[in-house]
């Protein structure tokens, strides 16, 4: 019995233990509850963060974004607003973070696409950066035209630095046209004529980065149409450094865009002669050469596959130029080779279809055909023999280039 009167008193303790505990916590959350402030109201938050922000005290407006923020999550505009503030302070990560859950409630937003990108070029997130500024560019962005000079400026950039040389020649040639005239846009626009990366830009203020800035301007010149001052500005450039690396290969790239074939293809042979183991010049030979007299052509597409075998445009040209002259079992492999990198390219299974139906294949002409119709339609490229993309991941990039 008395075991059973202790066990009985230690439940009770036990109990009253637990009641007072619970008394005392309760009278704790009672006392807090009555020292935390009113949360207030949505409307007046913003209010004083749109105050603050106005006012240019953005680390004032920035706590009270994320306060109401916290009050409703799926505000688009709030996002927006926090994450440029952001930016002006350059705050970048905080701002990637924002303008990310803004472009996620709006995917539609051209500028929140743009304004993202443009803080992750400053993360160094190049592969994302591009992404974003190039879904701006389809989608659209505000009408303001020096934000689009900025969209352009940095678009062309991330470009150059992925070494997509013809995409960037075609972004900044845009931006060209709309007058620009900032020391860092021909940097820019003479590295892509130059097809020079970033990374090997000559110190600025030397008399490497004059012939880059000069080739630049020329270029840009070019691209607002005036093409006898840019081709007298290349001419007198090629004439007063005639061994600056690549500067035939971008002044017959000019001459090329003009329709001057002929002076185009010496100007690449000079770039051959300045060096011997250059293979964009041969392959622009190849190209130009290709259907106008593709006997001429081969021999350029060959050594340019010789010289890179791993460079999937090569063996492209080589198995058009193949095919073009009646050597069509030649030309299968080249085809084949390049297939294996433009996947998608309907070109490629069009050449292919016709090789393999001249030698006898007819399984695997109609297979090619068939795939060449389904991403034909598909294709926003269908009248280009040279698709800027196929360029772009191809042309003058060796097997070590970045992917």
């Amino acid at each position: 019995m008395r075991t059973a009167k202790l066990q009985l008193d230690g439940f009770a303790w036990r109990t009253a233990f637990a009641v007072l505990c619970c008394t005392l916590w309760v009278s704790d959350y009672t006392i807090a509850q009555k020292k935390s402030p009113p949360r207030r109201a949505f409307s007046t938050v913003v209010a004083q963060a749109k105050q603050a922000s106005d006012a240019n005290q953005l680390d004032k407006a920035i706590p009270l974004y994320r306060e109401a923020l916290r009050q409703r999550p799926t505000w688009a505009e709030g996002w927006w607003l926090l994450g440029t503030a952001h930016y002006d302070l350059q705050q970048f990560p905080e701002c990637a973070r924002a303008l990310g859950r803004l472009v996620k409630l709006d995917p539609k937003n051209g500028t929140g696409h743009l304004m993202l990108g443009l803080c992750q070029f400053q993360l160094k997130q190049d592969a994302l950066a591009l992404k974003h500024i190039q879904a701006a560019s389809e989608i659209g962005i505000i009408n303001d035209p020096q934000l689009i000079k900025v969209m352009l400026y940095h678009k062309g950039l991330l470009l150059l630095r992925a070494w997509q040389f013809e995409s960037a020649l075609e972004t900044l040639g845009r931006l060209a046209k709309q007058g620009s005239t900032a020391e860092e846009f021909y940097q820019a626009l003479g590295m892509t004529m130059l097809r020079m990366k970033p990374s090997d830009a000559p110190p600025a203020g030397s008399t490497e980065a004059q012939v880059v800035s000069a080739i630049g301007q020329a270029q840009a010149l070019a691209a607002e149409k005036r093409y006898d001052e840019a081709r007298q500005q290349y001419q007198q450039l090629v004439a007063q450094s005639p061994d600056f690396p690549n500067i035939h290969y971008a002044y017959g790239r000019f001459l090329l865009d003009s329709r001057d074939v002929d002076d185009a293809i010496r100007q690449f042979e000079e770039e051959i002669k300045r060096d011997p183991n250059d293979v964009n010049a041969r392959l622009q030979i190849a190209s130009v050469r290709y259907r106008e007299d593709s006997a001429a052509g081969i021999p350029y597409a060959e050594q340019a596959v010789k010289l890179d075998p791993k460079l999937p445009l090569g063996h492209y040209l080589l198995g058009l130029l193949y095919l073009d002259t009646g050597r069509a079992a030649e030309a299968i492999p080249e085809l084949e080779a390049a297939k294996t990198f433009f996947t998608n390219e309907p070109r490629v299974y069009f050449a292919l279809a016709s090789a393999y139906s001249k030698v006898g294949r007819k399984k695997e002409a109609t297979q090619a055909r068939a795939t060449f119709t389904k991403l034909n339609a598909r294709s926003a490229q269908a009248d280009s023999e040279q698709p800027v993309a196929m360029r772009d991941k191809a042309i003058g990039q060796s097997s070590a280039a970045p992917q």
